[in-house]
């Protein structure tokens, strides 16, 4: 190990098995909850213990951009499921025939059913005009965000409590609900609560809407298109899989 004169390093090396088979197995084995929830509430220091996940995700610049706003109130968790069900109703006319039959059989209930939903937001001020790394990416705090979000996913998978992410709403609506201020981006609406039993597979996949798609078709290598030693292909040649004409999707995996 080098010298650490100023004692802010710590040990790295790669975890034991178990530990290695736990992370994996937590992220291979996460789910977007749409209707499973049970009634029974979280625990605070699950919730506690959920959020100091999230809290420790990388953030650019380590601005930090994120709030999280925690929502119990059945009232005001019919209002924003009000909000989704205006917007899922247009979203449902996206889509045609056995797509839009299809798209109304899925059960979104996660807002209503979920003892706890928490809004996920980003202040894209936070840190001054200026942030370290963000400077030729404003993205950059939005992704942070969304680090957070899966911090969160994965702790409350290895807690075994289910998430479920809505991003079907008119940003608006719900920041009149809550009283989120105008410069504050919204995320992600998570449901949460705890689950007994979870889809083996996405639930899209189980339910027909798509499949996941092979690894080795998305990855390339020195260069866009650049598969096994082939050629890149001729510039203005699409690489795409089969099913990416079909990409619009109700929600998450």
């Amino acid at each position: 190990m080098l010298p650490d004169p100023s004692g802010c390093l710590t040990a790295a090396g790669a975890f034991s098995p178990d530990e290695r088979a736990a992370v994996y197995r937590a992220i291979e084995t996460r789910r977007d909850v749409r209707d499973e929830f049970l009634p029974e509430p979280l625990p605070e220091p699950l919730i506690a213990r959920l959020l100091d996940a999230a809290h420790r995700a990388p953030s650019v610049g380590f601005m930090q951009p994120w709030n999280f706003v925690l929502v119990r109130r059945s009232e005001t968790r019919e209002k924003v499921w009000q909000a989704f069900r205006r917007a899922n109703e247009e979203a449902a006319g996206m889509f045609s025939g056995e797509a839009q039959a299809k798209y109304r059989s899925l059960k979104l209930e996660g807002i209503r059913k979920a003892p706890l939903s928490i809004c996920v937001t980003c202040d894209r001020t936070r840190g001054g005009a200026v942030v370290l790394g963000r400077t030729h990416n404003p993205q950059m705090d939005v992704y942070s965000t969304v680090c957070a979000v899966q911090n969160l996913w994965l702790a409350a998978r290895a807690e075994g409590v289910g998430v479920g992410w809505v991003s079907i709403f008119h940003e608006d609506e719900v920041k009149e609900i809550l009283g989120i201020p105008d410069h504050i981006e919204i995320v992600a609406w998570l449901c949460l609560g705890f689950v007994d039993r979870l889809y083996r597979q996405p639930e899209l996949a189980v339910k027909g809407w798509r499949q996941r798609l092979p690894l080795e078709d998305l990855v390339f290598e020195d260069g866009w298109g650049v598969r096994d030693g082939r050629e890149r292909p001729a510039d203005g040649e699409q690489v795409t899989h089969p099913e990416a004409a079909d990409s619009a999707t109700p929600g998450g995996s």
